[in-house]
């Protein structure tokens, strides 16, 4: 036991005391703990202290009494980004609204300023879409607001779902909603509020 504590930590020893529990890192962000950063990298997945999620981007599992914990997902996006400036949502979340969704999906929508496009990172899916606003939690307003911008994605019908969100709207907080619909909707989306507010007994599908 003595000789075991008096033996030299090795190089991927030395790196793993810089990581921490449910944290992820960036190849680039370990290279400056190594000199031999891929070789290291290899050990310590190997050994199962780090899980790789996708081409130079690993975690560093908490345990749990269920086992290891991955990072939560703004962790991992927020490395995989390197910018915090972000909003995940998720097309379930329009369920909760009450305007007729009901399907189920199996990816988080990522608004940001720098990625487009899918990913799969450590086993979960991600669809990156840059936009150019978009606020810094969610809020109903905003969830009605993107779903009229993201109908074409939904399976539900389309005219159904438009007469239940104007339904909605009429209830709504009228100057947050148009403020939402103004600052995060698209050209069709600001169209169908605006009269949907203005004249709620028609329904404007723009």
């Amino acid at each position: 036991m003595l000789v075991d504590i008096l033996k030299p930590m090795t190089k991927h020893q030395e790196l793993k005391k810089h990581l921490r529990p449910g944290k992820v890192y960036r190849r680039e962000d370990l290279a400056r703990w190594s000199n031999a950063v891929d070789r290291h990298l290899r050990q310590l997945v190997e050994e199962g202290t780090l899980t790789k999620l996708a081409g130079g981007l690993y975690a560093y599992p908490r345990q749990t009494v269920f086992g290891k914990a991955l990072a939560q997902d703004d962790e991992l996006v927020a490395t995989f980004l390197k910018d915090d400036r972000f909003l995940l949502a998720s097309p379930n979340a329009y369920n909760s609204l009450g305007v007729g969704t009901t399907q189920l999906y199996d990816k988080t929508v990522v608004y940001n300023h720098k990625r487009h496009g899918e990913y799969a990172l450590g086993g979960r899916k991600f669809d990156f879409r840059v936009k150019p606003a978009f606020p810094k939690k969610l809020s109903r307003e905003f969830l009605l607001v993107d779903l009229v911008n993201n109908l074409d994605r939904l399976a539900e019908s389309r005219t159904e779902v438009l007469e239940r969100i104007q339904k909605q709207a009429v209830s709504a907080d009228r100057p947050r909603l148009l403020r939402a619909a103004r600052h995060y909707g698209n050209v069709r989306t600001r169209k169908f509020f605006e009269q949907a507010l203005s004249a709620p007994q028609t329904l404007h599908a723009g």
